[in-house]
């Protein structure tokens, strides 16, 4: 915790508005997914005094600090289920006597029970059953309101699609009751208004759960879009999810290139495929660096999409330098803060000032004016301000028209033009 409070300024000269931490609380493994304890910080990290002074030093940034909750699972080494007697409380694998028998399904005790994609280190929780759902969501002292009142914002629901309905409505209630202005993320791979778990349609955008989702689908469309993919389909894919999407839910969206669950930006968009080779493999794999000016060109290009398109953009710790690596454990490697690439920082921090600046980009509306070849042209338009985003994935200088004005897009580039909407000037920021 110390460490981020001490980089806070950095973040802040990137133009970041909010951290999203990974798990933070006691775990038994550094990725945190097995939480041991939701009520106390992971001490390798700090504790709750540190926690506190980094929500505190981030708001006086204007930065606000959203955390992990890991709520459809606990770990195997918990305080909650005990396996290996390292708490002194009764944990449920010490029987029912515990009074955390219950959130778990045994069958037969001890040794089987329902686990998270049947992971034995991930025990399985019953999130409807009373005494868990007092402890996470509806007690005086519940762990949502705890560290909401400790000065988190927000929560990330680790797989989303997994909790039950009225588990996610439940957590929204107790955050609006708590503050209105929190903000509740679901972690959602597909289509958040068609998707369907376990036989049930879900109801992630209904107003009553989330407020928003991950983006993957927009994701999915800007490594199509790098990766030469029909351009006319790319563009389906994003105006489906304008489309789809409540604009509420649209407008605070999770747009990222990369996450802790996924390769990293600039080798899933210019690194050799993986195609599920083994983690050796990966271990092994850089992307040549007679490769690199023109993969941070493409990192650069897919983020112009990101910061433009209608959602919140998302940088992953790492990605403004340039960082890679395959799946875990690869896409987690420490920061840095040594490193001298320094070509990515300073765009990422114009596209973070030109959101801030023009109210297009405030949930302003999409309109898509072409998708042909390798350009991608879209128009966001706000109450006062509109904007033209033209990107140019192909090897060949093109000249498009925006607000009646010719403009030049160099291969690779993108220029994105802003006009007041009771025009008397045009102001641009081009890339090449």
């Amino acid at each position: 915790m110390q460490g981020i409070t001490e980089k806070l300024d950095y973040l802040a000269s990137l133009g970041v508005t909010t951290l999203y931490l990974c798990p933070i609380f006691e775990a038994s493994t550094n990725h945190r997914y097995d939480t041991a304890c939701y009520e106390r910080i992971d001490p390798l990290l700090g504790d709750e005094a540190d926690f506190r002074t980094l929500c505190a030093e981030a708001k006086k940034r204007g930065i606000y600090v959203m955390l992990d909750g890991v709520f459809n699972h606990t770990g195997r080494k918990s305080v909650y289920f005990n396996a290996d007697g390292f708490y002194d409380d009764l944990g449920a694998a010490q029987g029912e006597q515990s009074p955390y028998y219950r959130w778990y399904n045994f069958h037969p005790f001890p040794d089987e029970y329902d686990a998270w994609w049947g992971i034995k280190n991930l025990p399985a929780v019953n999130e409807l059953e009373k005494s868990y759902v007092d402890y996470i969501i509806e007690g005086d002292n519940s762990i949502i309101k705890r560290w909401l009142r400790a000065g988190a914002s927000g929560w990330r629901l680790d797989v989303a699609d997994e909790l039950p309905d009225e588990f996610i409505a439940k957590i929204r209630a107790a955050m609006n009751e708590e503050n209105p202005d929190t903000y509740l993320l679901g972690e959602v791979w597909e289509d958040g208004t068609t998707k369907i778990a376990y036989s049930q349609r879900r109801k992630y955008l209904l107003g009553r759960e989330t407020n928003g989702l991950m983006n993957y689908p927009f994701r999915s469309a800007t490594l199509d879009y790098l990766h030469g993919a029909d351009v006319t389909a790319v563009a389906n894919a994003l105006m489906q999810i304008c489309e789809h999407y409540p604009a509420p839910a649209l407008n605070c969206a999770m747009n990222f290139l990369s996450t802790h669950d996924t390769e990293r930006a600039i080798t899933a968009i210019a690194g050799e495929p993986c195609n599920n080779r083994d983690r050796y493999w990966q271990s092994k794999r850089m992307i040549p660096g007679d490769r690199i000016d023109d993969a941070l060109r493409r990192v650069l290009l897919a983020y112009a999409m990101l910061y433009t398109l209608p959602g919140v953009p998302c940088v992953y710790y790492g990605d403004e330098i340039g960082m890679q690596g395959y799946r875990d454990p690869f896409n987690r490697a420490y920061f840095d803060w040594n490193s001298t690439e320094r070509r990515l920082r300073v765009p990422l921090s114009n596209l973070a000032r030109l959101r801030r600046s023009c109210d297009a980009f405030d949930g302003g509306s999409m309109e898509l004016v072409e998708a042909s070849a390798d350009v991608l042209h879209y128009r966001r338009v706000g109450k006062e301000q509109s904007a033209e985003i033209i990107l140019n994935n192909g090897p060949h200088l093109i000249v498009r028209t925006a607000f009646g004005k010719q403009t030049e897009v160099n291969p690779g580039g993108f220029t994105i033009l802003v006009e007041d909407n009771q025009p008397q000037h045009v102001g641009y920021f081009k890339y090449y």
